[in-house]
């Protein structure tokens, strides 16, 4: 085929460097190199935060010892005690108790009955024994019938004498029988405050036929039971007791 010059030209082929400009080629970002990105990234984030953390504690330990250091110091006073001794010694001694007593009968008899037994607690002037003495009653009833035999002789004596008195003024009677009379009364008199002081004395041991506490205190013995004969003075320890 044959170019005809007057005929239509066709169009040339377009240069690729006369097309309009446009963005270069890049090759395509591979998903590795995406990840590592990320993790670098992640890293510096953690890295970042850390210290942040790190360094407000840090200042806020700073800021506690600082003021710690200019605050006033606290004291407590604590109340002055003995110490413990430097030297030591050990001296002997024996415990006892701060009264202690023996208790004895005052008079003879049979123990009628008991009423404390060891380790009772009693107060003192409690009664802890009855003694029945037979004897004992049976000598105090004659002692006063004696006293009244005397104080019935002293009043008769004491009547002559007067009697006497009142007659000797008058010479009616003689001196000497007025003076026998006076000295009669006397010695009557006498007899009367004799059998006195003798009932007297079988009236205090009849007394003692009852035994009592004498002080507050623990009844640490009993040596006696019912019936048993009780002889007047230390041969039978009826009760011991202690003040403790």
């Amino acid at each position: 085929m044959t170019n005809d010059p007057h005929s239509n030209p066709q169009p040339a082929p377009r240069d690729a460097h006369h097309d309009h400009e446009s963005a270069p080629e890049h090759p395509p970002i591979s998903g590795r190199g995406a990840s590592v990105a990320l993790i670098l990234v992640a890293i510096l984030v953690v890295g970042l935060a850390i210290y942040g953390i790190w360094k407000r504690h840090h200042n806020s330990t700073v800021l506690a010892e600082t003021t710690q250091q200019n605050a006033a110091p606290s004291v407590i006073a604590l109340p002055a005690q003995p110490g413990a001794p430097i030297d030591t010694f050990v001296l002997p001694g024996n415990v006892t108790a701060y009264t202690d007593a023996p208790l004895y009968a005052r008079t003879s008899g049979y123990l009628v009955h008991w009423y404390f037994d060891i380790g009772a607690r009693v107060k003192k002037g409690a009664l802890l024994a009855e003694i029945a003495t037979p004897e004992l009653d049976q000598q105090l009833a004659q002692a006063q019938a004696d006293l009244t035999t005397a104080e019935t002789n002293a009043g008769n004596a004491k009547t002559q004498a007067e009697r006497y008195q009142g007659l000797v003024t008058s010479d009616a009677v003689s001196r000497f029988d007025t003076d026998t009379f006076t000295t009669q009364a006397a010695s009557t008199s006498s007899a009367v405050k004799s059998a006195q002081a003798n009932v007297e004395r079988l009236k205090q041991l009849q007394g003692f036929e009852k035994i009592y506490a004498p002080f507050d205190g623990v009844v640490t013995a009993r040596g006696v039971d019912t019936g048993q004969l009780i002889n007047e003075g230390a041969a039978n320890e009826l009760f011991h007791m202690q003040a403790i």
